[in-house]
């Protein structure tokens, strides 16, 4: 077993490494995501027994690394962008984050009975992660404290259902086509501009953008933990999310460059992590409710959004990848457009996933203390 704190850091950050690597490089890997990949390989590292089941070294991960990557990543979203996603795009995005927060609350309503006093905290968390992604799973999660085994369960019961909800959409277009008359943007066109994928996109990166992106992470993440402390009904992730959207639209920090390189970096060494912490035994301890609770709330979800979108004679292509934006981000929604070669939609898609970043937090929360209030929690 790994015991030496460098040496159980330079494992974590070479498997973050080859999760980002086997995406890139394998084509069928690449359907399953870096981020699965790298929960996986630390669930691998774990359940053989080569890292232990605690160090320091988690809880700097779990702490100050994690939140650099939720502030770096909001600091990424601009909201003026939503103009080129189109109303279209931003409807379906809509109309799939509402259908999460009704899935949430249904699935709180049947669970309650399983999850009791921690019900209004998963109910947040799936909220959160089918709103914009795993980086709002992260956020809201440790914002309502949610139990290191129960953390461990609901992401990979996320992890699963999130992997089969991507191979739904990818094949759900094609078997629903013919019932949405409505034309889907950019199908089947040969020409346009390619848009790479968040996480292989070469940027130029200078040392001052480097050190401009660490300053401000580091203040904002100090300035939300102050207020948090000042304000503690509202959590520290609130106001980072707050701060973070709030920089991010001032002249100096508008689309920085190596804000989603490093925010995605940091965030998948959080991921390695919870797979590290994802051991069997626990797992099975918490059982399969979790994963049926994420299927509830997906089910409904898809309902909302291929249900209420064919009635409001919407696209399915705008549908589909606006349900990926939100179920797991933007290179879901990447993911989505580009296998079906919907070219039009593939910047919309993006941009509609960074907003589910900024939505997610709020919506998560919003969610967990209204089932709260319900359920007595």
């Amino acid at each position: 077993m790994i015991d030496s704190p460098l040496l159980l850091t330079a494992v974590i950050a070479a498997t973050t490494a080859l999760a980002f690597l086997l995406d890139h490089k394998v084509p069928w890997l690449s359907r399953v995501g870096a981020s699965l990949l790298a929960l996986a390989l630390g669930a691998v590292l774990s359940n053989v027994g080569l890292v232990p089941p605690s160090s320091p070294v988690y809880s700097v991960i779990e702490g100050p690394v994690t939140s650099l990557a939720i502030a770096w990543l909001l600091l990424a979203v601009n909201l003026s962008d939503l103009k080129v996603a189109g109303p279209r795009m931003i409807g379906a995005f809509l109309l799939a984050v509402a259908g999460t927060a009704l899935g949430a609350l249904i699935g709180a309503l049947l669970f309650h009975p399983t999850f009791l006093e921690d019900t209004w905290k998963l109910a947040g968390v799936f909220t959160g992660t089918y709103s914009g992604g795993s980086v709002n799973f992260v956020a809201v999660g440790r914002g309502v404290e949610l139990p290191t085994s129960l953390f461990a369960g609901a992401t990979a019961s996320d992890a699963l259902t999130t992997g089969i909800w991507l191979a739904i959409t990818l094949m759900l277009p094609i078997w629903l086509h013919r019932f949405y008359p409505a034309s889907i943007p950019g199908e089947g066109e040969e020409e346009g501009e390619e848009h790479a994928h968040p996480f292989f996109e070469r940027i130029p990166l200078s040392t001052l953008d480097v050190a401009n992106l660490l300053a401000a992470g580091f203040i904002l993440v100090v300035a939300s933990e102050w207020l948090g402390s000042l304000f503690p009904s509202v959590p520290a992730v609130l106001w980072l999310t707050t701060l973070a959207l709030a920089v991010g639209h001032l002249t100096p920090f508008r689309k920085p460059r190596g804000a989603l390189q490093l925010g995605n970096l940091a965030l998948h060494f959080f991921f390695v992590l919870i797979g590290i912490h994802s051991r069997i035994a626990e797992i099975l301890a918490v059982g399969v409710e979790v994963f049926y609770f994420t299927l509830v709330v997906i089910g409904v979800h898809g309902l909302a959004v291929f249900g209420l979108g064919r009635l409001l004679r919407m696209d399915v292509g705008s549908l589909a990848v606006a349900s990926q934006a939100a179920v797991g981000g933007p290179s879901s929604a990447l993911a989505v457009a580009v296998s079906r070669e919907w070219k039009g939609l593939v910047l919309p898609g993006i941009i509609v996933g960074l907003l589910g970043y900024a939505l997610g937090n709020y919506l998560g929360f919003g969610v967990a203390y209204l089932v709260r209030g319900w359920t007595g929690g």
